[in-house]
C-alpha cells in the first residue's frame, strides 16, 4: 500500500514515451482523424464495409506513430540513404515489370505480397534530404541545392510517369519543404514548381 503511494503519478512515467512528439502537430493530426471518422461513419452507414476495420486501420497506424517517435533522428539519419536508395530500385523495378492495373503501372509483385514503392518514397525523400543537408551543415551551396532538386526530382519523375500524379505532387512538395528549410529562396523553389506544373502534362 505505501509502495503504491510512493510511485510517481501516471502522467509522469508516461512522459518520457511522448517525448519524440511534437504536441501541436498530434493535436491537428488527432483533430483531423476525428472529423475523418465521423465523415466515414456517415458515409458507411448503407454500405457493407464496416466501420471497425477503419478503426482497426487507426489503431496500426498510431502504434507504428508511437514507435517510429521513440526512434533517436541519428538513427533515422543512418537509414536514410539505404532506404531512399531501395526506394527508387522499387520504383525503377515498377516501370520495367510492375502490374497494370486500371491503366496505371503503380504496384510491384515481390511473389510473397505486392507493394506500391511510391508509398515508400513519402518517408524515403525527406528524410533522404534531410541526411544531405545535415551532412553538409554549416558549409552548403548553391550546388548542394541542385543536388538535393535532383535527389527529389527522380523519384518525383518515377512516380508521375506510373501515371501517379496525386503522390508525385505530394512527394514533391514534402521535398521542397525540406529544401526550403535548409535555406532555399522561395522564389526559387515557386520557379521549380512552376516548371514541374509545365511538364507535369507531358508526363501525364
Amino acid at each position: 500500500m505505501n509502495a503504491s503511494f510512493g510511485r510517481p503519478p501516471l502522467w509522469k512515467r508516461v512522459r518520457p514515451y511522448l517525448t519524440g512528439f511534437d504536441a501541436p502537430l498530434l493535436a491537428g493530426l488527432l483533430w483531423l482523424v476525428a472529423i475523418g471518422c465521423i465523415v466515414l461513419f456517415s458515409a458507411l452507414q448503407d454500405a457493407h464495409v464496416p466501420f471497425g476495420d477503419h478503426l482497426r486501420n487507426l489503431a496500426i497506424g498510431f502504434l507504428v506513430l508511437f514507435v517510429a517517435a521513440q526512434v533517436p533522428p541519428q538513427r533515422l539519419m543512418q537509414v536514410a540513404v539505404p532506404v531512399y536508395t531501395f526506394g527508387v530500385a522499387l520504383l525503377i523495378a515498377t516501370a520495367a515489370f510492375g502490374l497494370v492495373r486500371k491503366g496505371a503501372r503503380r504496384w510491384l509483385d515481390l511473389g510473397v505480397t505486392v507493394v506500391q514503392p511510391s508509398e515508400v518514397m513519402k518517408i524515403a525523400v525527406p528524410l533522404m534530404l534531410a541526411w544531405y543537408f545535415q551532412k553538409r551543415e554549416g558549409q552548403i551551396r548553391m550546388k548542394d541545392f541542385f543536388i538535393a532538386t535532383a535527389l527529389l526530382l527522380l523519384p518525383v519523375a518515377l512516380i508521375a510517369k506510373q501515371p501517379d500524379l496525386g503522390t508525385a505532387l505530394l512527394v514533391l512538395f514534402t521535398g521542397a519543404f525540406v529544401i526550403f528549410f535548409a535555406g532555399l529562396s522561395w522564389r526559387v523553389i515557386a520557379l521549380l514548381f512552376a516548371l514541374a506544373a509545365a511538364g507535369a502534362p507531358v508526363m501525364w
